[in-house]
């Protein structure tokens, strides 16, 4: 089992919860600006090999949130009327 399936799983029942009539909202939610240039130049960063070991800790971050943000969206597809 891949470890987005595994996590999907794991917060299946927690998203039952939070979502009902919110598919729209969610799947329509998007970043703000500032913050989808910060995730842009850390991802650059990381591709060059230039990020340091606190840009590492704070992309780690960006990264675990948007597996959450992809499996609320991946959720509230199927919801979606």
């Amino acid at each position: 089992m891949s470890s987005t399936i595994a996590f999907q799983r794991g917060l299946q029942s927690l998203l039952q919860l939070l979502l009902p009539g919110k598919a729209q909202q969610v799947l329509a939610a998007q970043a703000d600006p500032s913050l989808q240039d910060r995730i842009e130049e850390l991802a650059r960063k990381s591709t060059e090999g230039e990020l340091t070991a606190e840009d590492r800790e704070e992309y780690v971050g960006y990264v675990r949130a948007n597996k959450f943000v992809a499996g609320l969206r991946r959720t509230s597809s199927r919801s979606a009327p």
